[in-house]
């Protein structure tokens, strides 16, 4: 591994052996690579005799609710003064899987209590947030890789555990979906074999990430599948859409809809698809495509969204969720070609 300079190494050893106190954050509403990257390097970090904490905008959906060292985790929804404080306090902070502090939600406001060096490291194109150590390479399947990828060019890991193990295989598992997706790159495989050495439970881990949901959730997905799915072949695109009323009748928790944008794309012919969720004060959008179909070219287009090639997501405020929708079917025919490829 060669891609991170290391002047960035050299430099996140340094501040590392500096900070008493080091703070990880990720992004709102977190997903699995999320979690896994924040807690995988919780553990090394901790690991070297560092007095970690690690910082959510909001509640981790419950599926992740077993990860090793979960149950430490601070939310700025539940005590946004003491987050904010802990930041304030920090002589590092550590940002991972975002590119932009407004993926922060709320909890961006804590970020001007900041007064210590920041490091990014993190997998989504055009980083805007201000580091004084950007690891950031859209090659990698997940931040989870990018920050196995930093401990063994930090010489840390010696410092992996079983704990950091299932924590970082567990953001790789999540963002490939299983290795089915970002995942054409050797290396990817060459570090989820290291992290399986260390007799992680793989099958288990796969159950409770995709294989371990509600009868409520699952009874959503029916009625969405049946009722909230349109499919429009002459693009090649599919979506799906949630209303506040429908998430209310199937007793809606957050996590819930986690996969469920990918379904249209198990349709033949079907290479773009989306999940358009409604909630109190906005409209959120997920997309994903197939091939090279440029989802995120379309979310910062018309949604100020963005992400990767195959996909990204956005929230827009202000409109109805069927004003959303009709935009969205309504730029289709500017991406025809790409259809068509």
């Amino acid at each position: 591994m060669t891609y991170i300079p290391e002047t960035d190494i050299s430099l996140l050893k340094k501040r590392t052996e500096e900070a008493g106190n080091i703070v990880i954050i990720t992004h709102h509403n977190p997903d699995g690579d999320a979690i896994g990257s924040a807690l995988g390097l919780y553990h090394i970090l901790c690991r070297q005799s560092k007095t970690v904490s690690v910082l959510v905008p909001n509640q981790l959906p419950e599926f992740l609710q077993w990860m090793p060292g979960f149950g430490m985790i601070r939310y700025y929804k539940n005590e946004a003064a003491a987050v904010c404080k802990i930041l304030g306090e920090a002589g590092l902070v550590i940002m991972l899987d975002f590119n932009d502090p407004s993926r922060l939600g709320k909890m961006e406001e804590c970020l001007k209590h900041i007064s210590c060096p920041v490091v990014l490291i993190d997998h989504h194109p055009n980083p805007e947030v201000k580091a004084e150590v950007c690891i950031s390479f859209t090659e990698v399947s997940s931040t989870a890789e990018l920050v196995y990828e930093t401990a063994e060019a930090a010489g840390w890991t010696n410092h992996i555990n079983y704990d950091a193990a299932t924590c970082l295989f567990t953001g790789l598992l999540t963002d490939t979906i299983s290795f089915t997706v970002n995942a054409s790159r050797p290396r990817t495989f060459e570090i989820a074999a290291a992290l399986l050495r260390f007799g992680i439970p793989k099958d288990e881990i796969n159950r409770l990430v995709f294989n371990a949901f509600s009868e409520n959730r699952m009874r959503l997905m029916g009625h969405l599948l049946t009722h909230n799915m349109v499919v429009l072949h002459q693009y090649k695109t599919a979506y799906i859409t949630l209303s506040l009323e429908d998430a209310k009748k199937y007793g809606f928790q957050t996590g819930d809809s986690e996969g469920f944008v990918n379904y249209p794309l198990y349709i033949k012919g079907i290479i773009f698809s989306a999940f358009i969720m409604e909630r109190k004060d906005h409209i959120k959008l997920s997309f994903r495509s197939r091939g090279n179909f440029a989802v995120n070219t379309i979310m910062e287009q018309h949604f100020r969204g963005g992400g990767h090639l195959n996909a990204a997501g956005g929230e827009v405020y202000g409109s109805t969720m069927q004003e959303v929708t009709d935009k969205l079917v309504s730029v289709l025919p500017l991406y025809h070609e790409l259809c068509e490829s």
